[in-house]
């Protein structure tokens, strides 16, 4: 299951003209990872079980009692308290569906924000407008917090890498593509426009069908923080 990333800093930082990724030693086993592209509607239980919310609870650093992660940089204001400013997109264009759950936030760092602003850009280019890049970056949250992660050595969950741990063994592209946040995330949002009524379905499925993920719920906690980071950056 996905481990609180909060434990894995200081990272140690592959720059190159392209990308930064991110590599690190000495952290939890990673899960609920990217497999590959797929158009066949994920299923959705009632209810996630007992394993997806302690995968929940570790990913987002909340204790049992509940409590999150506050920073001033979790992305300023909630668009569901907020009157959009003009320009921006409206609650309705960016949550259409209402959220799922409970959610989360975490603080986010130049870094994250930098990987955030190209799944936006790529949103745009891919033509899935403001509704896709909320999935977009909301899966992104639940599987690398936005962070652009390198092989992870002994601790990589088979060959997952980049901003959707997507898997060169199931057809997403070269470790090199993958960790491309650009090309990362114009493969995410090719498969997700290959599902039929993607744009009707709650975010949680819309990713789950793209990552067939082991906890498809983790995805739906993120869609208010996904929603605010999509409304300042588009």
């Amino acid at each position: 299951m996905k481990a609180d990333f909060t434990r894995w800093l200081p990272a140690i930082a592959k720059t190159t003209n392209r990308k930064t990724v991110l590599t690190i030693s000495g952290i939890a086993v990673l899960g609920g990872l990217a497999f590959g592209p797929t158009a066949v509607a994920a299923p959705v239980t009632t209810g996630p079980h007992t394993g997806a919310v302690a995968a929940i609870d570790l990913a987002t650093g909340k204790t049992r009692q509940g409590a999150t992660v506050e920073s001033a940089l979790t992305t300023g204001e909630n668009t569901s308290k907020s009157t959009p400013s003009a320009g921006r997109p409206s609650r309705d264009e960016l949550i259409p569906h209402g959220v799922e759950g409970a959610q989360s936030r975490i603080p986010l760092d130049d870094a994250q924000l930098a990987n955030a602003r190209a799944i936006v850009e790529a949103a745009k280019d891919s033509g899935v407008g403001k509704r896709g890049a909320v999935i977009g970056v909301a899966t992104s949250l639940q599987e690398s917090k936005l962070y652009n992660l390198g092989h992870l050595g002994a601790y990589n969950d088979h060959d997952s890498q980049g901003l959707f741990q997507q898997r060169p063994s199931s057809g997403w592209g070269s470790p090199d593509q993958i960790t491309d946040p650009e090309y990362a995330s114009k493969a995410f949002f090719g498969a997700l426009k290959n599902i039929g009524g993607w744009q009707d379905l709650p975010l949680t499925a819309a990713a789950q069908t793209v990552q067939v993920s082991a906890y498809p719920y983790a995805y739906a906690q993120w869609e208010e923080q996904a929603a605010d980071i999509v409304a300042r950056l588009w």
